[in-house]
């Protein structure tokens, strides 16, 4: 895949439709890159971030809509981005979804042989659980009833943009193989997609100040240009060789499709978290094989842990070589700022160390997009500016909630049930697990 290659893809007016949206990590990015979205979110403390955030927002059920409002959606959205919650999947979760891959990847294949939706939900329901296994299936669904809805006059989605956590590489190759032999039309044709390599990608190689892993899946339709992936712009960090690519080595040239691009040393904590004064140490919440005694430690000139749905029992301690520290904990603020979210992102609703912990990194999900509609990168510290906050009060805010939730000032009629949800917002943050059907449903 060549540069020119990729310059040669170009959409008129590229409009994103982001399933299972969350606070907003890859809408930032969208409007970093200058691109409209439209996120579906279950979750309403995700959705409360969101408006405040002025992003655009649907508080809906994922699968709710594709059976009964498919129609209601915006007839321009031409790219379909997603992460299907990951919880059942990933190595932290029980492993119900690992267990299922093969009966997820049969599915798969029968979708694209033409079975129709009814057929598929009796399926699912066989798989049991708590139905977030059957959610990674939502975007080739989705895929699939573009196809044959009139309201976008049978138009399939440009370019579709997927992530998640390494354990669903493999279905993400049924994707590919489902995407490339072609989509079901109800007339018996196929749409064919090309697509990239599926790979899993370090989110330090693209200069977001923490270490964690996401496999990307990249698809445009057949009579486009095939997509490459993002090219990586920093090194990744080698916990065994934490000196390794680090701020005190050179850039290094890395041959990358043909051509040479310099890798930045990977960003350090201590770069980003400028507010903290003084060396400092992270204590990851989680430890090695299960023992609280061995939990990990970064020290403040290296990235920081994955940032996940916990981040607020991080301890931060005083690094040997520097003073005592108030407060000995990561702010919200902070845990966000390591996300690549702009420092005044507005986190709203509860249990914002969830939502923190579930986004995908803004800077990251730039990098994706651009790869996959062939745009320039604007500069990071774009990133690092100001972001504010909507006011609750404003015809701007109304018109929001209005759009999404079909009320003003609140829930609407086609919002999901309240129960299981968390409690209205306030201004301090719940860093205890959330349970029930919040828990379920809405982590990425």
């Amino acid at each position: 895949m060549t540069s020119s290659d990729a310059a040669a893809f170009h959409l008129e007016v590229p409009y994103i439709l982001d399933l299972f949206a969350g606070p907003g990590g890859l809408d930032v990015a969208a409007h970093m890159l200058d691109v409209p979205s439209l996120g579906i979110e279950w979750d309403k403390d995700a959705c409360d971030t969101r408006y405040a955030a002025g992003l655009k927002t649907w508080h809906a059920d994922v699968s709710e809509v594709r059976r009964n409002r498919f129609h209601e959606l915006p007839s321009g959205l031409n790219v379909l981005a997603g992460g299907p919650p990951c919880q059942t999947y990933s190595v932290a979760g029980n492993g119900a979804g690992r267990k299922a891959l093969d009966k997820v990847e049969k599915l798969i294949h029968e979708l694209v042989a033409g079975v129709g939706e009814k057929e598929i939900d009796e399926e699912l329901k066989k798989l049991g659980g708590d139905g977030r296994t059957a959610l990674v299936l939502e975007p080739l669904r989705y895929a699939i009833k573009a196809l044959d809805c009139e309201n976008r006059d049978k138009r399939p989605f440009d370019v579709i943009v997927l992530e998640q956590v390494p354990a669903v590489k493999a279905l993400w190759q049924v994707y590919k193989e489902a995407l490339e032999t072609g989509l079901p039309r109800e007339d018996g044709t196929r749409v064919r997609y090309k697509v990239a390599e599926v790979k899993t990608l370090h989110t330090e190689a693209y200069g977001v100040p923490q270490t964690r892993r996401r496999t990307i899946l990249i698809a445009r339709l057949d009579k486009h240009p095939a997509p490459p992936l993002p090219a990586p712009t920093h090194h990744t960090f080698n916990p065994h060789k934490p000196e390794q690519g680090g701020p005190e080595e050179k850039q290094t040239a890395l041959p990358v499709d043909g051509t040479t691009v310099l890798l930045e040393p990977w960003v350090s904590m201590e770069r980003v978290l400028t507010s903290r004064k003084g060396p400092f140490e992270i204590v990851s919440n989680y430890g090695s094989g299960g023992d609280p005694k061995k939990r990990g430690i970064r020290t403040y000139r290296q990235p920081s842990f994955t940032v996940t749905g916990k981040v607020s029992r991080n301890a931060v301690r005083r690094h040997p070589d520097g003073p005592a520290l108030d407060p000995d904990r990561l702010t919200i603020p902070e845990a966000g700022i390591l996300q690549t979210f702009p420092p005044d992102y507005p986190w709203d609703g509860g249990d914002r160390s969830q939502q923190v912990g579930n986004a995908v990194p803004p800077l990251f999900g730039m990098h994706v997009l651009a790869a996959a509609l062939s745009l320039p990168l604007p500069p990071e510290e774009k990133l690092r500016g100001s972001w504010g906050r909507l006011d609750p009060k404003s015809a701007e805010y109304a018109q929001l909630r209005t759009d999404g939730c079909k009320a003003p000032d609140g829930c609407g009629p086609d919002c999901p049930e309240p129960e299981g949800q968390s409690a209205p917002s306030s201004s301090s943050d719940s860093s205890r697990p959330r349970t029930g059907a919040s828990a379920r449903r809405s982590a990425k």
